[in-house]
Parts: structure tokens; C-alpha cells; sequence
């Protein structure tokens, strides 16, 4: 968890450090997130994926960072705790989704 607390300091740090709060409410960070996330699947569009990792990888990762980064300063500014949070997604998904044994 620390990491990860380390992680989002340094995102709000970044961002406070240029005054981008006033900017940075609720509505906005989830409206950049999927601008981000469609960003990231143009990267895909009319290719496979091993194309589009030759291609367009060093894009990838930075439309992949910028779905985190946003994501994350989401979570902080919502007071969520992103490992609490994930952890229950995944005891849920668990249960709505069981493993079929043979």
C-alpha cells in the first residue's frame, strides 16, 4: 500500500505544484479518463495486438499512464483507498464469477 500511497503523492504533488487543482474536480477526472482510455484504444484500432505493440508500444504505456494518473488522483481527491477499493472489486468478481472445476 505504500507504494502506492508514494505514487499519489507525487501525482497530487505534480499537480499542485502547477495550481491544476482548481481543475481537477470529480466530473473532469472522470471525463479524462475516458478521453484517455479512448485514446488508448486508437492505438489498437484496424491492428491486431501484437501490431499494435510494434507499432504504437512507447504510445501505449503513455495513454496507460495517463489513465492511472487519473484514475488515482480520482481515488485521493474522493478519499478513496485504492487497495481497499480493488480488493473488493476482486472478492466480488470472485463470487459473480467462480471457478468451474473439470
Amino acid at each position: 500500500m505504500n507504494d502506492i500511497n508514494n505514487l499519489i503523492n507525487s501525482i497530487n504533488k505534480f499537480r499542485d505544484e502547477r495550481n491544476w487543482r482548481q481543475y481537477h474536480n470529480p466530473k473532469d477526472l472522470a471525463i479524462s479518463i475516458a478521453i484517455e482510455a479512448a485514446e488508448l484504444l486508437e492505438d489498437f484500432q484496424w491492428k491486431d495486438s501484437e501490431e499494435a505493440l510494434e507499432y504504437n508500444n512507447d504510445n501505449i504505456q503513455e495513454e496507460i499512464a495517463d489513465v492511472l494518473i487519473y484514475s488515482l488522483m480520482l481515488s485521493s481527491d474522493l478519499e478513496l483507498n485504492v487497495e481497499e477499493i480493488i480488493q473488493n472489486k476482486l472478492k466480488k468478481n470472485a463470487k459473480k464469477y467462480p471457478i468451474e472445476n473439470g
